[in-house]
């Protein structure tokens, strides 16, 4: 029954237990099903074997049955003819029939028996490959969950919430030290421009005036003349 060794420790193992040792946990149950598939198709070849052993020993016995029958049938027919002798070479025949009947009764029980055993444990496979393909799916879709809430977890844990506001809030403060100094430039260069003008519309008034005069001179000049 060493073919039977693998299929013993799928079918005593928690597969929950597996999955946690597995790297791969997906990959473990695909794995677990491939293999017990491999399991089922060896477990059904013996099977077959077992049951042509089976019928096999079983047509010996019916045969041996067969032949202690025909021997028994033999001596009755010579002791009616009142022929001891042949008889009781008949019945030796007989004997040495039963013989065989014993021997291969024996040995078709015990195959039997075997092969019992054997497509008990190749259903209990079925079943159990049965209920692993049924929960394949779930435990790979439970399987990628996790993964997905392990790594929203290490994300969500490298991040800084409040640090990242406190940057912001930095960021902020700099540029508002910058749009107060724009408007403190602003203002001074205003300041200047409105100097600036107010000299060049004094050297405007001065000009002006000077041509006043001037014309004024002329015409009174003139005037005198």
């Amino acid at each position: 029954m060493g073919v039977f060794s693998r299929l013993s420790d799928i079918l005593k193992s928690n597969i929950n237990d597996l999955l946690d040792k597995a790297e791969d946990p997906e990959k473990m149950v695909k794995q677990i099903i491939i293999d017990m598939q491999k399991e089922l198709t060896v477990a059904t070849q013996n099977l077959g074997k077992a049951k042509a052993s089976e019928r096999l020993a079983q047509k010996k016995m019916d045969d041996a049955v067969k032949v202690s029958a025909g021997w028994e049938a033999k001596a009755k027919a010579a002791l009616s003819q009142g022929n001891q002798d042949m008889a009781k070479q008949a019945l030796a025949k007989k004997v040495k029939a039963d013989e065989e009947v014993a021997a291969y009764t024996e040995m078709y029980e015990s195959i039997s028996t075997q092969t019992d055993a054997i497509e008990n444990q190749v259903e209990v496979l079925k079943s159990k490959l049965d209920e692993a393909k049924s929960r394949q799916a779930m435990l790979i879709a439970r399987s990628q969950m996790a993964d997905t809430k392990k790594a929203l977890a290490k994300s969500q844990g490298g991040f800084d919430g409040a640090s990242a506001l406190e940057k912001f809030d930095r960021m902020e403060e700099k540029i508002q030290r910058k749009e107060a100094e724009a408007d403190a430039f602003a203002e001074i260069g205003g300041t200047d421009d409105e100097l600036t003008e107010s000299f060049d519309q004094i050297e405007k008034d001065a000009k002006v005036d000077a041509e006043l005069a001037r014309l004024m001179a002329e015409m009174n000049g003139g005037a005198a003349e």
